[in-house]
């Protein structure tokens, strides 16, 4: 997210909570914002999506590593949730070996398109697809960068040893 967006302050805010589940009204995160939420908030479930994809406020909850899981129009609220999804990751010297089902399960918790988190990695989209694909797996350097991403956006995972 860029720095100064008017969704940054929620990033901040869900950043910041430690619950595994953030129940907010349309009204607090409007205060948190200092902004009004745009009208389709307000009547379209589809504005509150997890999709980053050309989504300012989708990549605010995304990157402070929760999703939207409900979504009241009427009551005007929305719940957060981080993901349970605890898939296992070996470690080697400290470092997460990374295989073709946990860099797809990190890029789709993330909401992200191979191109897409292939520019977040600096590596290009086909290196992306051929991790996924099993063709090859990262480096070292790149698992490590992987581990650092992956906690960034609250993507757990338990470590087998």
């Amino acid at each position: 997210m860029k720095e100064g967006s008017k969704y940054q302050p929620v990033l901040e805010f869900l950043r910041g909570n430690n619950q595994p589940e953030v129940l907010l009204t349309f009204a607090e995160i409007e205060a948190l914002m200092n902004n009004p939420l745009p009208d389709s908030a307000r009547s379209k479930r589809a504005w509150w999506s997890n999709r980053t994809k050309g989504a300012l406020q989708a990549s605010a909850w995304m990157e402070a590593g929760y999703r939207v899981e409900d979504v009241d129009l009427d009551r005007q609220r929305v719940t957060f949730r981080k993901p349970t999804i605890k898939p296992k990751v070996p470690q080697v010297s400290n470092t997460g070996v990374w295989n073709s089902e946990l860099i797809k399960a990190l890029r789709l918790h993330m909401g992200l398109t191979q191109a897409e988190f292939a520019k977040q990695l600096g590596v290009r989209q086909q290196t992306v697809s051929e991790w996924e694909n099993g063709v090859y797996e990262p480096t070292r350097s790149k698992s490590k960068h992987l581990d650092l991403v992956a906690q960034t956006v609250g993507f757990t995972y338990e470590e087998r040893r």
